[in-house]
């Protein structure tokens, strides 16, 4: 009975034991295969913490590979709050390494338990000093962040990026898919106490680099006479474009107001604005081109034909059309240089207007060009079927028609190069790694096209010269190269009255140098310049100092002969002694007459000497080729004792830029003899004795003679 009983206990206690562990296998089981998946999941949640941080964005290099934008290691804070036993505490500290407000630091690390920002991108400073405070439940982790590393350099074209490193602007945010790639995440990994420790990184994907046509230099060279215009004309705004008239190729793309794109925090939009694609403006006289090339092309007028404008009035629809000045009979050659909007407009009204407008859309005009900086916009031009019987005559001298900058400068490329409008473009190419993605990402490439004869732009060519020689346009010119262009000056509409205003103007000068083979064509605009607001007066010179800088600096050889040069130099100077003479006074004059006389005659036959000896040459002289040292530096030469026409062929031949001062012989040199400059640097020699010319004499003899007279009396 009693083995019966321990028998039945045993089996019991077995079978207990066997449903326990069958049980126990069961569950074990379960959670091994049937719920493994989810239990994997939970604990990588609290193993592991993906942070996605921003992506590494491509580089944006210029032509010549300088970089203009790229990406760079930084620190970013974060913290784990449930690790951190006294926030406030936490965030008084975190709030005086890294100059947050320490409410804001605490409002952070109290909206989560798991993971927040602190501050992200921190400086090199403030990373280094939140280290040192080693605070439990703290860390920092490397970020991507967006550099510049020439500040506000071609801001406009290259744009910014937000926090996140999205693109914002500019080529930043035209090519931001491409350029930004994908994002990254780093897996942090923690213990069972919640202490994270560093994981890896689960993903790095670079975006593609992208190539742009602008120069770093010649872009330099146009902020910088931009940025001198504005300050000498006070203007509210200004554009400044440079491009290869040959193939549409962007050089430099210039605005005023300007940014820095490392710093982009409270910044007025209006100085993020990229003018040359996003602001149109009525061109004024620098459309009479459109005007002339149409009818030239058409063969209803030659550069020789007389238009009466009429002493500087006349009536279209019975509006009558005051000219800036009153022009009696004019050439076509005279219309465009002096810039009359009486012979524009019946130049206009022979062409009639739907050839007129024809050619206004073949050259561009009411429609987008198609280049890759984002917000261009189409600028304004009236349907024909919208032209009132005024319009005409307004079209035609540049009013009520909107341009942007960027159709105005492609217009006039069109011109230069012999009649083709090629589509601007500032990409040159997308690469991804080795790999080129594309050349044009945006669009399919235009193809270039004709819009007027090449007999027509060589006309054109020969008449825009004319208006730097002996137009309005004369201050353009420049000191070794032959150039032409067109002046502008447009009254805006005043917002209050809308009529338009006598001083609110665009003054603006456009043109291309040298003449028969251009190599760049340049655009400058400037908005409501203060004082004198001629196109002519304050645009045309900023084009002279970009040329005049840009030209050597592309190597382009002068195409005016040495006569020609030395001739200008010494008008130039005997100009600026005349003047000089203007500030002489009686006193001066009164005690040194026969001194004066005697240094003038003398002065005289040592100019007479020299004009005969250039002229001689003149006559036979040819364009003389740029040579340098191989390094691309010119050692100066010692001008000591040259006369002033050796000093000049010396120069030319070396390719720098001479300026005399005085006659005689030569005495004295800026930079020295020796010093090794650049090609195109502009050297300075001082000659013995002033030059006086037989102008500068005859008014000294004229002034000599009055006050002789006064004194008498």
């Amino acid at each position: 009975m009693q083995q019966n009983r321990a028998h039945v206990r045993l089996v019991i206690v077995a079978g207990v034991a066997l449903l326990w562990t069958t049980a126990i296998f069961g569950r074990l089981v379960y959670l091994q295969l049937y719920l493994h998946s989810d239990y994997l999941t939970k604990a990588l949640r609290q193993q592991q913490r993906t942070i996605e941080i921003s992506p590494k964005r491509g580089i944006i290099y210029d032509r010549n590979g300088q970089a203009l934008a790229m990406s760079i290691k930084v620190e970013s804070a974060f913290a784990i709050p449930s690790q951190i036993k006294d926030k406030a505490l936490a965030a008084q500290l975190i709030s005086g390494a890294i100059n947050v407000p320490a409410d804001v630091i605490a409002s952070r690390l109290d909206s989560s338990q798991n993971f927040v920002w602190i501050e992200r991108k921190l400086p090199d400073d403030k990373a280094e000093a939140l280290k040192e405070l080693n605070l439990a439940g703290v860390y920092t982790q490397k970020e991507n962040k967006r550099f510049y590393p020439k500040g506000s350099l071609a801001s406009h074209v290259v744009g910014f990026v937000d926090l996140d490193e999205k693109g914002l602007g500019g080529i930043e945010y035209a090519l931001d898919s491409q350029v930004r790639g994908k994002s990254e995440k780093i897996l942090m990994m923690a213990d069972a106490h919640q202490n994270v420790f560093d994981g890896a990184e689960a993903r790095r994907d670079q975006g593609a680099s992208v190539k742009l046509t602008l120069d770093e230099k010649i872009q330099y060279i146009a902020e910088r006479e931009l940025a001198a215009a504005i300050g000498k004309t006070h203007a509210l705004a200004g554009t400044v474009m440079v491009m290869n008239p040959n193939n549409g190729e962007l050089l430099a793309v210039a605005n005023w107001p300007t940014f820095d794109p490392n710093a982009t925090t409270g910044v007025n939009p209006d100085s993020r604005t990229n003018r040359a694609v996003t602001a149109y403006y009525e061109p004024g006289s620098t459309f009479k081109l459109i005007t002339l090339a149409a009818a030239f092309d058409r063969g209803l007028i030659k550069a020789d034909e007389v238009f009466d404008c009429e002493n500087g009035f006349t009536y279209v629809a019975g509006h009558k059309i005051h000219d800036h000045k009153r022009f009696g009979r004019l050439t076509v050659a005279n219309i465009l240089a002096l810039s009359s909007d009486v012979g524009a407009i019946k130049i206009a009204e022979r062409l009639g207007e739907p050839r007129f407008y024809d050619y206004i859309r073949a050259f561009g005009f009411g429609a987008t060009t198609g280049v890759e900086m984002p917000g261009e916009i189409r600028g304004r031009l009236r349907p024909l079927s919208n032209w009132s019987a005024i319009s005409i005559g307004a079209v035609s001298m540049g009013q009520e028609v909107g341009v942007t900058p960027i159709q105005l400068i492609s217009a006039v490329s069109a011109i230069a190069n012999g009649g083709v409008l090629y589509r601007p473009h500032i990409v040159s190419e997308v690469r991804h790694g080795d790999t080129v993605i594309s050349k044009d990402i945006l669009q399919t490439p235009s193809e270039p096209r004709r819009v007027i004869q090449p007999e027509t732009a060589a006309t054109l060519r020969q008449l825009m010269e004319g208006v730097v020689l002996n137009g309005t346009g004369k201050l353009a010119r420049l000191e070794g190269w032959t150039a032409a262009g067109k002046t502008g000056s447009a009254q805006k509409i005043d917002p209050n009255t809308g009529r338009y205003s006598p001083t609110q103007l665009i003054a603006s000068f456009t043109g291309f140098a040298p003449i028969n083979n251009p190599a760049v064509t340049i655009l400058v605009s400037l908005d409501s310049p203060v004082g004198l607001h001629e196109g002519g007066m304050v645009a045309a010179p900023v084009f002279k100092r970009i040329a005049e800088q840009v030209l050597p600096y592309m190597d382009v050889s002068r195409d005016i002969p040495i006569g020609q040069l030395m001739q200008a130099s010494y008008q130039k100077q005997a100009q600026t002694q005349q003047e000089a003479l203007e500030d002489f006074t009686p006193s001066d004059l009164l005690l040194l007459p026969e001194q004066l006389e005697a240094s003038a005659s003398a002065a005289e036959e040592v100019a007479s000497n020299n004009f005969s000896a250039s002229s001689s040459n003149s006559a036979q002289s040819v364009t003389l080729p740029v040579t340098a040292a191989e390094d691309g530096e010119i050692s100066i030469p010692d001008f000591s004792g040259k006369t002033m026409r050796e000093v000049t062929e010396m120069c030319l031949r070396l390719g720098l830029d001479p300026v005399v001062v005085g006659s005689n012989l030569a005495t004295d040199q800026v930079p020295a003899a020796g010093m090794q400059v650049r090609r195109g640097s502009r050297v300075t020699v001082q000659f013995g004795t002033p030059a006086i010319t037989t102008a500068v004499r005859t008014a000294r003899s004229q002034k000599l003679a009055s006050l002789r007279v006064r004194h008498r009396h």
